[in-house]
């Protein structure tokens, strides 16, 4: 069904810009930060970076290790090449959250310190241009509350707080002469309680007034009229912020300095009835106080999005230009350029390319624009030729690399593998040379399930694509229990990348296969666009032939058959337990029961109105009957079904999964609902994390093993 935008832990949207393991972490709170010595090696915490050499047996992986991985993101080169910082987040069991601090490694990878330390987090790290001052957020206390920029000299000292935001800060952006600082800050709360009534009790709340069209979003929660972001010019030397623009009533965002540091490009929508019609437009103002925006394109139905690029002479803006909103939970992002001044209609470059490309940058001359194309269970960096629009390969599949950072002398991006965590690494010539480290310790420990490309052809004779991993150990020949796992989105895809989920299925004895169905990214626009308001049709077809295919294989024993996903993947999960009585067991997270009862409830009032159309049009009535088939015909259903949500989830309310536990419990058979309380669409508490994959396995335990005992999964 849908697209999303908010938390990544198995979403709908899990392999979009913001659900990628490389995308920056935007961590909100810390504590004190140390130079500790200003970079100097003596006084920093250094990594041994060669290849570990243990000479131990290896084990399978157990949901221990969930706390003992580091998750690296957010590299950043240095001015001068010789340095990346990026940020690593690990678990603390013991208060049960993530902690993120900030790293620096040298790009030669002799040299890899622990900048920050502290009770708390910080993170977005960036370099000032000259080089002096490395920048990060945090909400540490400080002169001001909440999110704050701070800065470490490299010349010595403490972390010292920068600004002294009064509303949200989303985002900053450095100016090229390291003097100022373009942030995007949202509005404060006017009716956010600013003390204790008389008698030292907490202030009564005020009622919430609704009067939006698309008035709710996950994480964000109720989107109140009044309250818009704008780009303010954060002047260092006197520490005081100004408004960019005059313009009120338009949220502005993505702030990005022209070369010669006198225009600021942004985002904004100035559409009469921009919930209606969200197709945000490129603006440009002079980087300068109460200045007069310009804009520079002009679409009617299709709108930008991510980071804006400008070419060496400012002379041109690169975008990412999205298809029709018509087309929007199956689109796809093309590479274009347009004048910055205005004065010419932008140009795409990539409309034959026919698969999604991000994270678009110049080349150092201005002749080509290098760009990460997302393809068929990878993703990798293409360069374009602005002359001719041809793409070039950087790197060569099968690859994930992304998070792509450079400066002179340096160039990096995130990689891991199917059996390797995601790490930095540099390259020249084609060649990747690993920077970080911090898991390598883990994974020299690890045995891990083998994962493969698998290919089949639907019944329609469709190509469909995806990936099997067998269990630990596996031999040849050998049926074992099986578990078909699919990916929400449904406009994302199943990559080479590291996956715990798949890995600790494979610990636990299960072949596990992960489909691109049809809807999937990275196969094309014909592809993606298949199941338009044609919900659990093609996707089906292909989800259960590519069970056929590894039973066939002779690696999936027919009689041990599950399933599971998450958002659109326990969509999916459900229409597949409505149509294939093989299925002996599921999971489902975060997914749909009676469609139209979501309708007003979660974010996607506008897929509704353009994709299949309001409840109270007699053929849009049809169709919300024909992909609400699991719960209307829910009597079809035998397999034992666990159902999951977070209860403050507002990309897919557990509205969907209370009815389909319900009708499953009324009929009698073997179901559970289990809520995470404070949870949104991603479940992101440790402690709950854990929990889920606990359940996930004394389920299927029971139900394609005949185990019992283990963790309690739910009445039955």
């Amino acid at each position: 069904m849908k697209t999303m935008k908010s938390n990544c832990a198995s979403d709908r949207n899990d392999s979009r810009e913001n659900c990628r393991p490389w995308a920056a972490a935007r961590t909100h709170i810390g504590m004190r930060a140390s130079a500790l010595g200003a970079f100097c090696l003596g006084a920093a915490f250094i990594l041994g970076l060669g290849a570990p050499s243990f000479a131990q047996q290896k084990r399978p992986l157990n949901l221990d290790d969930l706390a003992r991985m580091r998750d690296v993101r957010d590299p950043q080169c240095s001015p001068d090449g010789k340095w990346v910082a990026y940020t690593v987040s690990t678990i603390d069991v013991k208060d049960d959250k993530h902690s993120s601090h900030v790293w620096m490694v040298s790009t030669d990878g002799s040299t890899d310190r622990q900048i920050t330390e502290s009770q708390e987090s910080e993170g977005n790290p960036q370099w000032s241009p000259d080089g002096k001052y490395l920048s990060f957020t945090s909400g540490r206390a400080g002169e001001a509350k909440g999110n704050q920029v701070w800065i470490l000299n490299r010349e010595g000292g403490e972390a010292m707080q920068l600004t002294n935001v009064k509303g949200h800060l989303q985002s900053y952006e450095w100016s090229p002469d390291s003097k100022r600082l373009a942030l995007v800050v949202g509005d404060p709360d006017p009716d956010e309680p600013q003390g204790d009534a008389e008698g030292g009790k907490p202030k009564p709340p005020k009622p919430i007034v609704i009067d939006r069209y698309h008035f709710r979003e996950d994480v964000v929660g109720y989107l109140l009229s009044g309250r818009h972001s704008y780009v303010y010019i954060f002047d260092i030397a006197t520490k005081k912020s100004e408004r960019l623009t005059n313009d009120t009533g338009h949220d502005e965002s993505g702030p990005v300095w022209s070369p010669d540091g006198t225009r600021i490009a942004f985002l904004s929508n100035h559409d009469p009835q921009p919930d209606r019609d969200p197709v945000p437009q490129i603006f440009v103002a002079n980087a300068q106080a109460g200045s007069a925006e310009t804009q520079i394109t002009h679409y009617d139905t299709r709108g930008t999005r991510g980071r804006l690029a400008w070419s060496p002479d400012g002379k041109w803006i690169a975008f990412l230009l999205e298809d029709e909103k018509k087309w929007g939970a199956y689109g796809m992002s093309h590479l274009a350029i347009v004048p910055s001044d205005g004065s010419g209609e932008p140009t795409v470059l990539t409309e034959k390319l026919d698969r999604s490309v991000s994270g678009p940058y110049f080349s150092d001359d201005g002749k080509s624009i290098v760009v990460e194309e997302e393809d068929d269970r990878s993703e990798y960096p293409v360069s374009v030729s602005v002359a001719d629009q041809s793409v070039t390969k950087l790197l060569q599949p099968p690859i994930v690399i992304g998070g792509i950072s450079h400066t002179s002398g340096c160039l990096v991006g995130l990689a891991g593998g199917d059996d390797k965590a995601t790490e930095i690494y540099s390259w020249e010539g084609g060649n990747l040379r690993q920077l970080t480290h911090q898991n390598d310790a883990l994974f020299a420990q690890l045995d891990l399930g083998k994962t493969e490309d698998v290919e089949w052809k639907s019944p329609d004779g469709t190509d469909v694509h995806g990936l099997l991993t067998y269990p630990v150990g596996y031999q040849a020949g050998t049926k074992v229990p099986f578990l078909l796992r699919i990916h929400g989105g449904p406009n994302g895809q199943d990559a080479h990348a590291f996956s715990f989920e798949r890995q600790i299925f494979a610990a636990n004895g299960y072949a596990v296969l992960n489909v691109n169905y049809r809807g999937s990214s990275g196969r094309g626009q014909k592809y993606q666009r298949a199941i338009f308001a044609d919900w659990g049709h093609y996707e089906v077809i292909d989800l259960k032939a590519g069970i056929d295919h590894v039973v066939q294989m002779g690696v999936a024993d027919p009689d041990k058959l599950g399933v599971g996903g998450w958002s659109y993947g326990c969509i999916l999960t459900d229409y597949m337990i409505a149509s294939d009585p093989r299925l002996k067991a599921a999971t489902c997270g975060a997914g749909t029961g009676f469609t139209v009862a979501l309708y007003g409830v979660d974010e996607y009032i506008i897929q509704y109105d353009y994709e299949i159309g309001p409840p109270w049009n007699e053929k849009s009535w049809e169709t919300y009957q024909k992909i609400s088939y699991p719960f209307l015909h829910a009597d079809r259903i035998k397999t034992p079904t666990l159902y999951f949500s977070g209860d403050k989830d507002a990309n897919v309310p557990m509205v969907g999964n209370m009815q389909m536990y319900q009708a499953l419990r009324s009929l009698g058979v073997p179901t559970g609902l289990i809520i995470y309380p404070n949870e949104f669409h991603g479940i992101t508490r440790p402690s709950f994390v854990r929990d889920r994959y606990e359940r996930y396995l004394a389920w299927y335990a029971k139900y394609l093993k005949g185990a019992g005992g283990g963790t309690s999964v739910a009445g039955e």
